[in-house]
């Protein structure tokens, strides 16, 4: 697979944010797959999934989100709303004179997947997201299931200024290594390098801040074709809204669980990458 290149370019939307994106494959209006990355990671996290794709013909970009980009790092907590962030998606894929692709998401880029898809079907071929549920669900699990209320409970220190960031940063990001234990040594290496960047990390902080519990409006039911992979080892997300997920998707839906944590692409990559191709081709 790695016979095929990545290229890193940089993507100037109408708003004049500029995106760091890794891209592979031939240039196409077809066969598109976009992939978004979750917290705390980057693009980077889709690096063998580039190769992958692009070996079974994809063309396929990858970009550093708002805030993860230097050149799309705004400063206000109201730039980094949900709305926002799947704008930059369609502005992106405009660029590239794209009318429609495959989306896939893992963590916050699953949560942006699922508002882009809900907002935008016509646009999204299929839609996989990778370890979260359909935002409705997972909005009514925060309120009525202890469970979430437990996993979600560092979403509610997020919401203090200043101090995640210098407790994040603290002793080399000891606390973030810890969470990236599955991910191999140059994969964190440059994470850290990205979140040493000046208001990198208050970016990317301020997605939680910009959509903290309710502040996620309600979408819509999902039409277009959807596989949710969930692993039961997850520490973040629990089986309460994963189960309810389905009653938001009209369109044809599947779920797949897996034995796996949160990080499913470095745990589980042969499995989740398989079934996504099935997905997309079916």
């Amino acid at each position: 697979m790695k016979n095929h290149k990545i290229s890193v370019v940089e993507i100037t939307t109408s708003e004049n944010y500029t995106f760091k994106c890794r891209v592979g494959g031939i240039p196409s209006k077809h066969n598109v797959i976009i992939l978004l990355h979750g917290f705390p990671e980057t693009s980077r996290m889709w690096q063998r999934s580039i190769y992958y794709f692009v070996s079974k013909g994809f063309y396929v970009l990858a970009p550093d989100q708002r805030g993860y980009s230097v050149g799309a790092r705004p400063n206000f907590i109201k730039d980094y709303s949900i709305d926002k962030l799947a704008i930059d998606v369609i502005q992106i894929s405009e660029k590239l004179n794209v009318n429609d692709f495959h989306l896939i998401g893992h963590d916050w880029g699953a949560a942006v997947g699922w508002y882009l898809t809900s907002k935008q079907p016509k646009k999204i071929k299929s839609f996989t997201s990778l370890s979260v549920p359909h935002l409705n669900a997972f909005s009514n699990s925060l309120k009525n299931n202890s469970d979430q209320k437990y996993k979600s409970y560092y979403m509610l220190l997020f919401q203090i200024r200043y101090l995640p960031e210098f407790v994040l940063k603290l002793f080399n990001f000891k606390i973030l290594r810890a969470i990236w234990g599955k991910h191999d040594a140059s994969e964190v290496q440059s994470y850290i390098n990205t979140f040493k960047e000046k208001n990198a990390l208050k970016s990317a902080l301020n997605w939680y801040r910009a959509s903290y519990f309710t502040k996620i409006s309600k979408i819509e039911d999902i039409l277009v074709p959807t596989l949710l992979i969930y692993g039961k080892r997850d520490r973040y997300l629990g089986r309460y809204a994963i189960n309810q997920t389905g009653k938001y998707v009209r369109g044809h839906y599947k779920l797949k669980i897996i034995n796996a944590s949160h990080w499913l692409i470095q745990e589980c990559f042969d499995e989740v990458a398989e079934e996504i191709l099935k997905h997309i081709k079916g």
